[in-house]
């Protein structure tokens, strides 16, 4: 198993849960998150004062799948969330060495 875990732009989330519904995928985590990267930030003003603003925010999406399906959720996730713009964001892929599903007692490829 897989657990891919995408750093991507607020208003893609809708769009990509969207695509990974039809491409087969049945659930993830999404959290709001902060951060920069080479984006770095940018400069506002607030009553007059100019400041700069280190941490985006972005939206965490975490998804754990089987093996086979990983390379499928992370095309889809790169297609649809790619505006070709610094700031879209990054994927992590991580080994799951076991997953147990609490409600039944499922385990590995059963409990996704």
């Amino acid at each position: 198993m897989k657990k891919i875990e995408a750093i991507v732009r607020h208003f893609k989330v809708e769009e990509i849960k969207e695509a990974l519904a039809k491409s087969g995928m049945q659930g993830m985590t999404a959290s709001e998150v902060r951060g920069f990267g080479r984006q770095k930030g940018h400069r506002e003003t607030f009553r007059g004062a100019e400041y700069t603003v280190d941490f985006l925010p972005k939206v965490k999406l975490e998804i754990v799948v089987s093996d086979d399906q990983a390379p499928l959720v992370m095309k889809t996730i790169i297609e649809t969330a790619r505006t070709g713009q610094i700031g879209d964001g990054k994927i992590f892929v991580t080994n799951i060495d076991e997953m147990i599903r609490i409600r039944t007692g499922e385990a590995g490829d059963d409990a996704v």
